[in-house]
């Protein structure tokens, strides 16, 4: 097996597929079914085409990109301090490299209250392409104009959808802020819970800006906050609220990683402040170690 994630590599095996591996010389007696007729024009030698044998693994990159993504809007499309839906592109993006690179076939979902968007998985460079102009679109598109259509998070449903629609076992990679209403988080895990149920490995990118989500670090004094999925605006003196929404917060995602330990689900909690290389890289050389 090669590369960093479990599963994600080169079969070492030949056979028929779209993936050209190499040239070996004829032997005679062989099957002159796939004898590179081109190269004997050139050399005057019979060779074989041989191919890479299509691999199993299939990977599903799944973004949430309701507008609680945005925060902090002033992020957005800047890879030096992204907000939450830049950082979950660019992400998306380089592990869509790897894959690539190793072979593999990998797909995109993007989702809020439901799925907004679902392609298949293919390991072609065409394919590849064709994502990053979608991820593209999502980083150029101006916050303001974003914000104009608010778009509420209830990504439960979209992932059971996203688990059934699945055929095959594969990998799916999350990426959330898993900012749900209280009535909506036993939901989102039970919808985690069908993807493992149907024998998907899952990995959960918990995405969040550490600095205003987790440690509500603001200036004391009076502040205008405003909800990026309902638009309601509220103006409150941080230090009063501060230590209650620090232990609501840490309670929340201390219960969220739980249930995804009890699922076994791979739970990555990823604070957007630290940059790609501080999160991504030690996160696939600890996967790397499991190859």
């Amino acid at each position: 097996m090669e590369g960093f994630l479990i599963g994600l590599h080169r079969s070492p095996f030949h056979g028929f597929s779209v993936e050209f591996a190499e040239h070996r010389q004829y032997t005679v007696g062989e099957s002159t079914r796939n004898i590179d007729w081109k190269l004997y024009g050139r050399t005057n030698k019979l060779f074989l085409k041989r191919f890479e044998e299509e691999t199993n693994l299939r990977c599903q990159l799944v973004i949430d990109h309701s507008s609680s993504m945005l925060l902090p809007v002033e992020g957005h499309g800047n890879l030096e301090h992204p907000n939450k839906i830049t950082f979950a592109c660019y992400a998306a993006a380089v592990l869509s490299e790897l894959l690539l690179k190793q072979r593999d076939a990998f797909g995109l979902t993007l989702l809020s209250d439901g799925i907004d968007l679902q392609t298949d998985t293919h390991s072609s460079r065409v394919h590849q392409k064709y994502l990053l102009e979608i991820l593209e679109k999502e980083l150029r598109q101006e916050p303001k104009q974003a914000l104009q259509t608010l778009k509420p998070t209830h990504i439960a449903e979209a992932l059971h959808l996203t688990a059934e629609q699945l055929h095959r076992r594969s990998l799916v990679v999350i990426f959330t802020d898993a900012l749900v209403k209280p009535d909506d988080r036993d939901p989102m895990m039970d919808a985690l819970r069908h993807l493992r149920h149907c024998k998907h490995e899952v990995i959960l990118f918990h995405t969040l800006h550490y600095g205003h989500e987790i440690d509500f670090d603001y200036p004391n004094r009076p502040t205008e906050f405003i909800d990026l999925e309902s638009g309601r605006h509220l103006k409150i003196l941080p230090s009063e609220v501060a230590e209650k929404y620090h232990e609501q917060m840490t309670r929340q995602t201390a219960d969220i990683k739980q249930h995804a330990i009890r699922y076994r689900i791979d739970y990555q909690p990823i604070d957007t402040q630290q940059g790609f290389n501080q999160v991504l890289l030690p996160f696939l050389l600890k996967r790397s170690r499991h190859v």
